[in-house]
């Protein structure tokens, strides 16, 4: 089993490959699978700011410890076009297909019981260590939170809702902060938040001027970008200054725009991008994909109407024949996304195939998430 899928005694976080010969001295090794899936999950912190309930936890199985993301179904907010209660089954469902491409770019993720019922549980990515968590406890509600109550989400704006909170509801847990302060995404990613994307454009007088947000998305002063990084659109960054937000040209991203479009992915933010100790980049936050209706909005748009790479037309394929009726991957999605999104998933691989290319806006749906980390 290869390096990301096996995990060392002791506390972890993160990718490794060790064996468990210090702790047992038979030489076995325990998969991450089983840790995930069979460990005691124990809650630690909470992501304040995520639109969902996302608890920091641990898990511990046969002498090893890992950190993980917690995603329960109770604590998903309702959103206007997908079903309740389905996003931590579309997550695992994007671990599937992208353990079936070969590329591994989301975390090990599986569905599982826990402390607030079923939820997705992830592979914590981030390399930092366990010992500098401060298990302070917190006011469980934030007095001055906005989203107490409210319509589930409408068309055009975030991905996050503002609908009522779900009885026993693990976001009101007494529960400290997840590490990283506040726990946002751009924070999880070691990147810039969206006040980070507005404060960019004050200094940018001289074009070409790169101003990092993550280490895989900038912005450019000027209208014409720089070599390594493709264009995705002008941004408005303040008042009557414009510049040119880019992501970087990196094999890496460009599978993940082929994921992205495969899955339907509806938010794909820098934030999501995540590179773990050992330099490898993964992405994360997939509830909101496999919809039947076109809902691909990202930040990958730099290669929009480019050949695909022949390993890309090589890997769709191979999905075509794993998403066939009765095939083992078709097998496993249809306990987790519905019967019409499972053929619309096969009508994108299909047509990414027919086409040959990377698809582009459709200009049915905002093509890119905003703010963008």
């Amino acid at each position: 089993m290869p390096a990301p899928e096996r995990l060392p005694a002791g506390r972890v976080s993160g990718e490794s490959a060790v064996d468990e010969t210090a702790d047992r001295g038979t030489g076995a090794q325990v998969p991450v699978a089983d840790v995930l899936r069979k460990g005691e999950l124990t809650v630690r912190g909470r992501i304040r700011e995520a639109s969902n309930g996302v608890l920091y936890c641990t898990v511990s199985y046969r002498g090893h410890e890992a950190a993980c993301v917690y995603k329960p179904v109770a604590g998903e907010r309702p959103l206007w076009d997908f079903p309740d209660g389905t996003l931590a089954q579309r997550e695992v469902a994007a671990y599937e297909v992208s353990e079936a491409t070969g590329w591994g770019l989301v975390p090990p993720t599986f569905l599982r019981d826990g402390p607030y019922g079923e939820g997705m549980i992830q592979l914590w990515i981030d390399g930092q260590p366990l010992e500098e968590f401060e298990e302070e406890p917190v006011d469980p509600v934030d007095p001055e939170d906005p989203e107490e109550e409210g319509d589930p989400e409408a068309p055009g704006e975030s991905d996050g809702t503002s609908g009522p909170r779900a009885a026993d509801d693990p976001r009101e847990a007494g529960v400290p902060d997840a590490p990283g302060g506040s726990g946002a995404p751009g924070e999880r990613a070691g990147g810039a938040d969206a006040g980070d994307a507005a404060d960019a454009g004050d200094g940018a007088a001289a074009d070409g001027l790169l101003t990092l947000l993550t280490p895989q998305l900038a912005l450019v002063a000027g209208e014409e970008t720089v070599d390594g990084w493709k264009a995705i659109g002008l941004a408005e960054v303040g008042e009557g200054v414009t510049a040119l937000l880019v992501h970087a040209d990196d094999e890496r991203l460009r599978r993940l725009a082929v994921l992205d479009a495969v899955i339907n992915n509806g938010d794909r933010k820098g934030g999501h991008l995540l590179t773990s100790a050992q330099g490898r980049l993964y992405a994360i936050d997939h509830g909101v994909t496999f919809n039947a209706d076109d809902k691909l909005r990202t930040l990958l748009w730099g290669w929009a109407g480019e050949p695909l790479p022949e390993e890309a037309l090589a890997v769709l394929d191979r999905l075509a024949r794993d998403l066939a009726d009765g095939a083992p991957l078709a097998t496993r999605l249809a306990a987790l996304i519905t019967p019409a999104e499972t053929e619309a998933l096969r009508a994108r691989v299909r047509e990414l195939r027919h086409t040959g290319r990377h698809p582009e806006p459709s200009g049915q749906w905002p093509a890119i998430p905003w703010p963008p980390v």
